[in-house]
This record gives C-alpha cells, structure tokens and sequence, in this order.
C-alpha cells in the first residue's frame, strides 16, 4: 500500500535486545495463538480454540497449551546454539501491523562461526489451522549449517497419545509428520502436522524411532556463506472440530502445502488488507492515538475467526508463565465489549462467537436449573469445551454476579439488529433472549409497586452482595423490552410477565437524582466509583430521564481517579465524560483509561494500569480493548444500534476529545453490505451505504 492509503495502519516502533520483562509477541489467526519469543526457535507458547485440559492447580476445565509447532535449532559445525550459553543473541524485533507478520533478527556466535538469522511468523487467516514461519540463515563463513525444526511437547503438560512420520497408505507421506496429543486430565486432545522445506542439496533426517519425543525434520548441508532459507508450516487442530484431530490437521496441511509457503503469504496479506479497510481513523487526533487506535483494532481482529470454535477469551489466545489468564474462559466481557465492534468491522467473527453461546445453550439451562430458576443463565466463567461453568474452587461470583446472561443476549440482539439477518433473529437470538427473559422474571421479585433484584452482585465484584445493582436493572430492562419486540416481529405473543416486570424494574434513585450502585450505597463503600450504572447508559442506552442520566454521568464521571487503573469499564470514560460535553477531560480520560494500559513491546494492552494497580503485566485484555473500539464506533459517534434505518442511528451531536476532529470508519458491516461512518465534532454522524 502507498504510505498515503487511508487504510494503512501505524506499527508499533520495534523492540530491541532481549526481552526481560516484557511480555512476549502475541501472533494469532483467532483459532491459534502464539507466544513468540526474541528467539523465535525457542518454544514459547500455543493455545488453540477449544483445546481444554484440567488445570494443573485449580483442577477445572481451562485452555491449556499445545507443543510449540514452530520451534526449531541451529548448528554450525556440529554444535547446537542451544547447548551453548549465548549461543542465541536477540538483536530486534518488529511487528507489521498491515500483513500481521512478525519479523524477528538475532545472531548465532559460536565456536566455528557467526550467523546472522531472519524469521518471519505469521498465522494463516485463509487456512485458519496453519501457522507459519520462514528461517532465512546468514553465515559470514562457509561450514556444515544444520537447522532442525521441531514440534517440542517438553514442558507441555500432557502427553503424546501418537507420534507417527508415515501418512497411513500413503507413499511417499503427505507431510513431515503428526502427533495426537492428549492434554493433563484427559479432558481434550490437539492434532499437530508438521511440513518443512529447505534447499535440493540439503541431506534430511527424522527419527522414527523417537515414539514420544519432539516431531522433528533435520536438515544438514555443506553451506557456503551467505544466505539459506528453511520454512515450517504447522497445522493445528483441536478435537472439538474432529474427533481424530492428528488426521485432519494432516489433511489441512496437506491443502496448505499444495498451496504452497508464498500463496499463504500473499493471501494472509489479502485478508489484512481487506480486514484494514475498516480501519477507524482519528483526524486531527495525531500519529500518536492513531497508532493507539490501530493496534487496538489490529490485537481485536487477529484473535477472532469464522473459523473459531470457541469464541476467545478476554485474552484472546494468547497466555504465559506469570499469571492464569483466567484460565482461557470465556467471560462476559467479550460479549458486553468486543462482539459489539466485531459485529459491524468482521461481522462472521462475531457470528463465530455467538455461534459458541449457542452451543452453550443446553450447558446453561442446566445452569439455571441447578440455581432453581427458570430459563437461561449462562456461566461466568465458559468453558471452552462445552460451554459450562469452569469457574475454579466455590467460585462465589458465578452465584452472585447475575448480570452475565444480560450481556449474552444483548449481543445476540445487537447482532440481529446490525445483521438484519431473520434466520439467525428467529433460529438463535429469539431462543437466547427469550430463555434470558424467562430467567429474569424468574429472579425478580416484587417489593410494593416495584420489582427488585435480592442479594445480587454488580461488575464491582465486591465480596458482599446488595440489593438492586444498577446495572443489573439497566441492562435488564433493555433485554426485557428487546426480547418482547423480539416476539413481535416474529409472530409471537411475548409472557405478559415480561412486560410486568419491564414496567416495575427501575434503579435506586440517590437524593441528587444519580442513580445509586445499589441499595444503601455510599461514596465511601468498598468499590463505591466503579460506573456500573454508567454502563447502563453507555453501551446499552438504558431508557431514562436526560436529567436522571446527565446527573448519573457526573456523579461517576467525577469519581474517576478512584476506578481508572481497573480493567474494563475504564476505557469507556472518554465517552461519558464527552458525553457531558467536557472535551478537554474526555481527552484525559481516554489517556487515563486505556492509552496507559498499553505496555512493554508491540502496545499490548494491559488487563492493571501496572503505575496504579500494579502486579502482573497481563495482556492483551480484551475488556478493555473491545471498550475502546466500542467507544470510538459507538460511543462518540451516539451510535445506537436497533432494528430500523442505520441512517438514524445517530442519537445526538457528536462531541469528541479535545483536538480530535473527526472519527471515520470506510467500511462498516450493516445488514450485509458496507456502509460509511463519518462523526465530525459538533454534527450528528453520518453512517451512509457505500
């Protein structure tokens, strides 16, 4: 692309030297994620969509992580870099944020000479289970150059269930090999193929005899100096797709490799071409949020595909050694944060997504059962293997924290509304809503003229329930009301009791008019700034008096500094606090809530603002992530998304941080074809068909 293509994103600036602290490249596709090392032949780690095992320490249902497919070695002379202290020297590192390639450089310096290497690792977005990488070995002398390649199971917990070289009947084999791996608890198991090349005059080698060690090809020759290229591809597959996953991820390899190492290449360039055509663009804004915006955009995009069957975490795929991650479940936070943006910027991901709570549905029906209610409450924690609640020891917050099934159905219902799609309305979001409708009747009870919610916990997460949280009755009151037009359009006659409850079910009133968190809540609880209520109001736009909400967003938006440094509903401020007209705080308030959670290489966002919070460095979060990209598509823009004409979405002038001018989006998915957004400080945005 020319360096004046609207729709070329800033990279971030590269890395330098060894990593120390910071956390590890994070390379995905949405099916597979990778944690890629300074050294890349290092193993790092790899966690594919739906490959489950038991925890090694909690004992539940978690994604666990697969052998590394693209690790590898090098020798010169007979001598392995890896077997001699600093035989691997990291020099740099870049990441290209418009073809999702990481390109790795780092030295060999050993006893017979010095070697210069290149690696290039992207995952496939055409061929969604293959992962890819190109070794490109400089020598400054001529001797025996070796590079190995390997699948590495050592240090994977697990264990392999078969190791075979041959692809059965067939001769010669289809690909350098396969393993089945079964991961600790028998809970799940992953396929892995392996195919290498190098150059004619390299002599190969494996070991078949190696029955539970690395599935590995060697290749040896005697190099001149100068350059040599070797590649890998790997195929990886997890057993919620096929129930002999070794053999279809040689079948996929198989496809790919007919394809051909540079086809891949050209078409992962594609799809992140096509993908950046709906890049959000902050004019006036500067390089700097830009380059903020674009990595956002790009960590969102990479860790979800139509071809997930799983959905993500609110890491994505990715994980490392220094914290649980939470275990790779999938949590409401990806449905109230990132399906909203993903609907209308890659609306077959977001399908893919919802497709998962689908299959979840029985899981969370015996969910509702089991807490002696009707309908449907899905799990706080989902396992990504069937959909049921993996949350670890007595687990009190999927008791209390009621609001979960809310943010399941709305996104089921923005995702109708957006697609315009009357077979997913009728044959998924009706069921969801409609089972999320019955289980909130069910859990409402009447207090004289109203209906309350008892004993009920809110997204502060605090030890101790209340009555009434606010966000709990805001966002229930937007599924009731969406679940009985729901039955309209259909040809249905919604319960009354939902209109019964829809019409009781109001929040807590502060004497200034604010909404209250909750029953008997006071500035100076535990948790008391966290803007549950503001959520209520944005994203959700929860219907209430304009005094009710103006007066509900200065009361939060004034308590800011006791919240920011939390993750989530921090990256939302700049919205709220544009919304009350204050751009110069709307500007400090997008810095403070998501600008400095980005950290360490390659602007991965943080879970903790590590100056504020402090503890681990967790990351990318995809809470926050999703709730900055929703701030920008729908948030400054007053982007209300229903059933009706998108070209009236817009429900108020645009106000946008101070120095910002325009919020531009080229291509936004509604109702299945593109549209244009356009939101200028001080207008009412423009969405229009492209």
């Amino acid at each position: 692309m020319a360096r004046s293509d609207p729709h070329r994103p800033i990279s971030p600036p590269p890395a330098t030297g060894a990593l120390a602290e910071d956390l590890p490249a994070y390379v995905s596709n949405g099916v597979i994620g990778l944690r890629v090392r300074d050294v890349p032949l290092v193993p790092g780690m790899a966690i594919v969509s739906g490959f489950v095992g038991e925890h090694h320490e909690r004992h539940v249902e978690a994604a666990v992580a697969a052998p590394y497919p693209l690790g590898g070695d090098i020798a010169l002379d007979g001598v392995w870099a890896s077997e001699v202290m600093g035989g691997f020297e990291p020099v740099d590192q870049s990441y290209d944020f418009e073809t999702a390639e990481l390109t790795t450089r780092f030295r060999v310096r050993l006893p017979a000479g010095r070697a210069e290497v290149e690696v290039v690792t992207f995952a496939s977005r055409s061929h969604s289970t293959v992962v890819c990488q190109e070794v490109q070995v400089t020598l400054d002398q001529a001797c025996e150059l070796t590079f190995r390649a390997r699948v590495d199971p050592a240090g994977v917990r697990g264990s392999m269930a078969e190791r075979r070289l041959d692809t059965p009947g067939e001769t010669p084999p289809v690909c350098d090999g396969a393993i089945l791996w079964r991961s600790e608890g028998g809970l799940g198991a992953c396929g892995i193929a392996l195919a290498t090349t190098a150059a004619p005059e390299a002599e190969r080698t494996q070991e078949p005899w190696d029955e539970t060690g690395p599935l590995s090809t060697t290749y040896r020759l005697k190099a001149r100096a100068g350059r040599h290229r070797f590649r890998q591809m790997a195929s990886l597959v997890p057993d919620v797709l096929n129930h002999q996953p070794h053999r279809q991820a040689v079948r996929l390899l198989a496809a790919a490799t007919e394809n051909g190492f540079d086809a891949l290449r050209r078409l992962n360039h594609e799809a992140w071409a096509d993908l950046w055509k709906g890049r959000i663009r902050l004019v006036g804004a500067g390089e700097r949020w830009q380059g903020i915006a674009d990595a956002a955009f790009f960590y969102l995009n990479a860790s979800v595909h139509p071809s997930s069957p799983s959905s993500t975490s609110i890491f994505g795929l990715a994980t490392w050694t220094n914290y649980h991650y939470y275990f790779g479940h999938v949590m409401w936070d990806v449905d109230a944060f990132a399906i909203p943006p993903l609907t209308l910027l890659q609306p077959q991901a977001a399908r893919a997504m919802l497709d998962f709570r689908v299959r979840g549905v029985p899981a969370a029906r015996n969910n509702a059962k089991m807490a002696g209610r009707a309908g449907l409450k899905f799990p706080w924690e989902a396992g990504s293997a069937h959909g049921e609640e993996a949350a670890p020891g007595g687990a009190t917050a999927a008791a209390r924290e009621d609001h979960v099934s809310l943010h399941v159905a709305r996104a089921f219902a923005l995702y109708a509304d957006a697609s315009g799609d009357d077979r997913f309305l009728r044959e998924a979001a009706w069921p969801v809503l409609s089972g999320v409708a019955d289980w909130v009747v069910d859990r409402a009870s009447v207090d004289g003229d109203r209906f309350v919610f008892r004993d009920i916990g809110g997204p502060a997460e605090r030890i101790e329930t209340a009555d009434n949280d606010a966000l709990t009755i805001l966002a229930a009151t937007v599924v009731l009301r969406r679940a009985i037009d729901m039955a309209r359009m259909i040809g249905l006659e919604a319960p009354a009791k939902w209109s019964e409850v829809l019409e009781g079910l109001r929040p807590t009133l502060r004497d200034d008019g604010a909404i209250a968190d909750h029953d008997g809540y006071r500035v100076t609880e535990e948790k008391a700034a966290t803007p549950g209520a503001l959520m209520g109001i944005f994203p959700y736009w929860a219907e209430m008096e304009s005094d009710t909400r103006d007066t509900t967003l200065r009361f939060y938006v004034d308590q800011w500094r006791g919240y920011v440094g939390s993750p989530m509903l921090a990256a939302l401020y700049g919205v709220w606090a544009a919304w009350l007209g204050d751009r110069a705080l709307a500007l400090k308030l997008q810095e403070e809530g998501f600008a400095l959670y980005q950290h360490g290489r390659f602007l991965q966002t943080l879970e903790y603002r590590l100056d504020k919070a402090g503890g681990v460095a967790a990351g990318p979060f995809f809470a926050n992530i999703g709730g900055f990209v929703t701030g920008l598509l729908l948030g400054l823009p007053a982007l209300r998304i229903d059933d009706g004409d998108p070209r009236h979405w817009a429900r108020r002038d645009v106000v946008l941080p101070q120095g910002w001018d325009v919020i531009e989006c080229d291509r936004l998915w509604i109702r299945g074809a593109p549209w244009r957004l356009r939101a200028r400080h001080g207008e009412t945005a423009v969405l229009e068909p492209i």
